[in-house]
């Protein structure tokens, strides 16, 4: 085995680097060949939505791409330009289940874009021929397990951690039958319901898509200050989704847009993946952030490797070897997370700097040739229910 540095996430308990791209996305979605413009199974690098015009792929009705191009002017809809987009297309006749397995063409465009990528986006034709288990796409349950497993392969293999949207296709609007996420345990795949077209059998990803890679990591997609989604308007089922019964959909772990009384436009629901609430991970803004810690840690740490290291008579590392290698990752991590307002620090202890690393001096670094680091990060809160007690007052306080 080569020498490496192997990272393991903890669940329960919830230097100087390269700058960080926290919003570079993955486009994987079925089309068709432009003859001189556009092939398939090729990656092409957009940074704007003119890009895509430059492969000759339009909105007309009678392009046969225009289920590409309104995925990309959707994700530039929420995104500035210069977001960096890793566009794959495939054949159309592709399955959900193919597009995201690990040794499939996901697979290729992650290693093409060299692990730049943090949130991939599997979007595939959609039509009224989808067969349907459980109120939706019969293909979705192992797709889900098959993005997992690509994703899961991307950390511990390209250590280049990132997270997939999926869309719901095909759901009809009978909320009662989805199967509920929470009940899985893939912690690194989010499922859309709800699209920006009212006749569509797909999710609108591109929209979810562009305000990820537009926030900072550690803030929700369905924070309300960010204002409202950039369709003006969005379905469910056919219906304008606040009549498509979004809170049934969203209890069942989906990612629905919703509305509020007094405000304009469409909000995404929330920020689920599919796993258990109890899970560290369960939020896309903490896997999103545990996942900027991973690169940094892991770019950091990878200057240590081979490197010779004192010991003391027992063979162990001195605890000023311990020291100095835990503030190597600590101020790598504050000086790139902290800096971009990552972490979930105490605002009234001007010591806390939300992220704590340590070295055991109590490891035998002779007899074994390798070393533990603990790492903790401290998440952020999110206000995702504010209860407000409302009575008169009938005297001056």
């Amino acid at each position: 085995m080569l020498p490496r540095v192997k990272i393991n996430f903890e669940n329960g308990a919830l230097g100087s680097v390269a700058p960080s791209e926290d919003g570079v996305i993955g486009l994987i979605v079925t089309g068709y060949a432009v003859t001189k413009f556009f092939e398939l199974d090729k990656p092409y690098l957009l940074t704007s939505y003119a890009d895509l015009i430059k492969l000759n792929i339009t909105s007309e009705v009678n392009d046969p791409n225009k289920l590409i191009d309104k995925c990309v002017r959707e994700i530039y809809d929420e995104a500035p330009n210069g977001t960096k987009v890793w566009l794959m297309g495939v054949s159309n006749i592709t399955s959900l289940t193919d597009m995201c397995d690990k040794n499939g063409i996901a697979k290729d465009l992650l290693i093409t874009a060299r692990g730049a990528i943090n949130i991939l986006v599997i979007k595939c034709e959609a039509d009224d021929t989808i067969a349907t288990t459980a109120g939706i796409d019969t293909l979705l349950p192992d797709a889900i397990n098959k993005a997992q497993a690509l994703v899961e392969w991307a950390t511990t293999d390209l250590f280049a951690p990132c997270m997939v949207l999926l869309e719901g296709r095909g759901y009809a609007g009978n909320a009662s039958q989805l199967a509920p996420l929470s009940e899985r345990g893939d912690n690194r795949v989010a499922v859309v319901i709800g699209d920006s077209e009212a006749d569509s059998k797909g999710a609108a990803v591109g929209l979810l898509a562009g305000r990820l890679a537009a926030i900072p990591v550690q803030r929700s997609c369905a924070r309300v200050k960010d204002g409202a989604i950039a369709s003006t308007e969005m379905y469910i089922a056919g219906v304008l989704a606040e009549n498509g019964d979004p809170d049934i959909i969203h209890d069942k772990g989906y990612i629905v847009p919703r509305t509020f009384v007094g405000k304009a436009g469409y909000f995404w629901s929330d920020d689920k993946l599919a796993t258990a609430a109890t899970d560290d991970y369960a939020l896309i803004p903490r896997r999103r952030v545990i996942d900027k810690a991973y690169r940094i840690a892991y770019q950091t740490l990878t200057n240590e490797l081979n490197d010779e290291i004192p010991v003391t008579s027992e063979g162990k590392i001195p605890l000023t070897i311990c020291k100095s290698i835990q503030d190597k990752v600590e101020t790598a991590i504050i000086s790139t997370m902290g800096a971009d307002g990552n972490l979930g620090s105490d605002p009234s202890d001007a010591n806390d700097t939300g992220v704590v690393c340590y070295i055991d001096p109590d490891q035998n670094i002779v007899a074994e040739s390798k070393y533990e680091v603990s790492l903790k990060i401290r998440p952020f809160g999110y206000a995702k229910y504010i209860d407000v007690k409302l009575g008169f007052q009938t005297t001056n306080q």
